[in-house]
């Protein structure tokens, strides 16, 4: 293993010439009394297809945008963690790298730098040495990812405060292996994640959508076909996934219906986590898999009373070996939806891939478009997690775009719609003037960070600001 080097493939020379490294690096002066060290840059993404899915152990088709965090690191020279945001919002905060806590009691949706600390915390547990004492570090923050958007905001700050420390401490470190660190740490922020946001972030390439599987990580080039674009919409309805039960619940759900599944088929459930698991235990297809859940589910909600009857366990137990603590609460759980959903949509992303290896045929577009629009269908019905400002948004674009769906976690956030490199302006043009300019959420924001056309990004990038001199 080797610590990932600065970035090779750009001019360092022009980046560090915008703007925004610019206010960055004088916000760090001017904060903490020294030139940074490093900045770190890790895109947001977007995903194309495969919501929801990554967590059951399944792949997904996102790509990276050109949206992103950046981060102005120098290691501190007592064990201090010091950290300051260009948004006005963000307030300073300061810890021991020693010592600190992650949540704060109380602190509820958790504070920006909670975000920071699980990269921190991730890249420290990794470690193999028990004598490496631990570098602080002072560190200024800025971002352009809309916040709780579906467009991995949260993420990307994770995965850049795990390179600032793994640079800082000199930590050898591949980014395959960062990935997997920042997919575990981040569920210190509460949220029983999968790993596709991490992956994209730290193993995106500019131009193409990557293919990414898991257990182990694996990600391939998908070649778009060239001339496909995609646009963000922004439905003006933001939620933090961490300040609620909604994602957890989603996956303590399909949890709980292939464990349910394995227990009628004679599997032992307890080893059953994901309905990933389930599907190679069984070794069956996707579309059996579909006909299992129809054979095994019934489509009424499963009361928690059911789900220990069935399982055979106390409601302690089914507590402690299938349910976040976030999800204990809860009294009901729709399995059959959930997991139909997922088998449904794992087979959506295969297909998806499938018409992109094969090329610029003719109907590409047109085929890709309507499995855009049935996983959003499905996650509007099925995994109910949509949002009718998203549902507004999706309806409004199908004038002009291919196939649209929610992206991200959804209950808000984003869309991503599929159009031709022809089409796309007028897309953006519709959604302003039907969307945005009749909506009074809009209050005169800044119209095209709230929809914008995208390409395919690159991932991270590290810029060592000595080998500018």
């Amino acid at each position: 293993m080797s610590p990932p080097p600065p970035s090779t493939n750009i001019s360092l020379t022009s980046d560090m010439k915008e703007i925004r490294f610019i206010e960055l690096q004088k916000l760090f002066v001017d904060k903490f009394k020294c030139e940074p060290k490093y900045f770190v840059r890790v895109p947001g993404r977007v995903n194309l297809i495969g919501e929801h899915i990554d967590y059951c152990g399944y792949s997904v088709c996102p790509m990276a945008i050109q949206q992103d965090i950046l981060i102005a690191v120098c290691e501190s020279n007592n064990f201090s963690i010091s950290l300051t945001n260009t948004d006005p919002n963000h307030k300073d905060f300061s810890c021991d790298i020693r010592t600190f806590s992650i949540l704060e009691e109380g602190s509820s949706p958790p504070g920006w730098y909670s975000y920071v600390l699980c990269g921190v915390r991730g890249v420290l547990e990794s470690l193999t040495s028990e004598n490496h004492i631990p570098v602080g570090f002072l560190a200024a923050v800025t971002g352009n990812i809309p916040l709780a958007s579906g467009l991995s905001s949260s993420s990307a700050l994770v995965c850049s405060a795990a390179l600032a420390t793994a640079l800082v401490n000199k930590v050898q470190f591949t980014f395959d292996q960062l990935a997997v660190v920042c997919a575990q740490s981040e569920r210190y922020i509460g949220t029983q994640g999968g790993g596709m946001d991490q992956a994209i972030a730290f193993l995106a390439t500019a131009g193409s959508a990557k293919h990414i599987e898991f257990d182990p990580l694996r990600t391939t080039e998908i070649q778009l076909p060239s001339d496909a674009v995609f646009v963000i919409a922004h439905s003006l309805h933001s939620l933090n996934k961490a300040a609620t039960s909604d994602f957890n619940q989603r996956v303590a759900e399909c949890r709980l219906a292939g464990q349910i599944i394995a227990k009628k088929k004679g599997l032992t459930w307890r080893k059953i986590n994901k309905l990933a698991d389930l599907q190679v235990s069984l070794k069956l297809t996707l579309a059996e898999m579909e006909d299992i859940v129809a054979e095994t589910l019934h489509e009424h909600p499963y009361t928690k009373e059911e789900v220990c009857q069935a399982l055979e366990v106390t409601e302690q137990e089914l507590e402690h070996s299938s349910l976040n603590p976030k999800v204990k609460h809860v009294k009901t759980f729709k399995l059959f939806q959930r997991a139909l959903h997922v088998f449904q949509e794992a087979g959506r992303v295969d297909k998806f891939c499938k018409i992109c290896e094969e090329g610029d045929r003719s109907n590409a577009l047109e085929q890709l478009g309507q499995l855009m629009q049935a996983s959003h269908q499905s996650l509007a019905k099925l995994y109910e997690c949509s949002h009718p400002q998203l549902d507004q948004l999706i309806e409004v674009a199908s004038k002009y775009a291919l196939g649209c769906r929610l992206t991200g976690a959804g209950w808000g956030g984003c869309t991503v719609s599929l159009a031709t490199k022809a089409t796309a302006p007028a897309l953006v043009d519709l959604l302003k003037e039907e969307f945005y300019l009749k909506n009074p959420m809009y209050k005169g924001q800044d119209l095209n960070t709230l929809v914008f056309i995208t390409k395919p990004g690159s991932g991270c990038r590290i810029y060592d600001t000595e080998e500018m001199d």
